[in-house]
C-alpha cells in the first residue's frame, strides 16, 4: 500500500516524527525479546518517572492526574508495578492525614528498575545519534528544545 506525500511542511514534519517513533517502537520490541532490560508499559514508565520527579510523597490521584489516566487504568498501574516484578518498584500506604488516600513511593528496585530502562533507552538514542554530524545533532537539539517549550505551552492553531 502505497503511502500519500504530506501537503505541506508540518505535515511533512509529522510524518518524519511518526516514521522515528515507528523505529523506536520497533527497537523496543526487539530489545524486549532480547531480555535486555525489565521492560515497562508506557504508564508503568511514566508513573515510576512521576515518583522519580516528585519533590515529596504523592497520592495515587496526583499520579493519575499527572500522567492522564482514567481512575480504574491507575488502579492496574499501580497493581502491577506492586507485584508483576521480581520485587516491589512501588509501596503503598494509607495516607496518615486522610484515610482516603493512598501515598505511594519508589522502592530501592522501582529505582534501580526506572534507571536501567531509561539508561537503555537513552544509550541506544545515542547510538543513532552518534551517526549525525556535530552541526546537525546541535541542531537536533535545539529544535527538540524549541518542540518542548511550544509542548509545554497551550497549541493554537492559526
Amino acid at each position: 500500500m502505497e503511502q500519500s506525500q504530506p501537503t505541506n511542511s508540518h505535515d511533512a514534519m509529522a510524518e518524519e516524527i511518526f516514521a522515528l517513533t515507528v523505529l523506536a517502537w520497533r527497537e523496543r520490541l526487539a530489545s524486549r525479546q532480547r531480555s535486555e532490560v525489565t521492560d515497562l508499559s508506557e504508564s508503568q514508565f511514566l508513573t515510576l518517572d512521576t515518583l522519580v520527579r516528585a519533590p515529596s510523597i504523592l497520592t495515587v490521584g496526583e499520579i493519575q492526574r499527572t500522567i492522564g489516566v482514567l481512575p480504574a487504568q491507575m488502579s492496574r498501574i499501580i497493581r502491577s508495578l506492586e507485584s508483576n516484578f521480581d520485587k516491589p518498584l512501588i509501596k503503598c500506604e494509607l495516607n496518615p492525614h486522610d484515610k482516603r488516600k493512598i501515598d505511594v513511593t519508589l522502592t530501592t528496585e522501582g529505582r534501580k528498575t526506572y534507571e536501567e530502562f531509561r539508561d537503555a533507552r537513552l544509550s541506544k538514542t545515542v547510538q543513532i545519534l552518534t551517526g549525525l554530524p556535530e552541526r546537525d545533532r546541535l541542531e537536533f537539539v535545539r529544535i527538540c528544545r524549541e518542540i518542548k517549550l511550544l509542548y509545554k505551552a497551550p497549541l493554537t492553531t492559526e
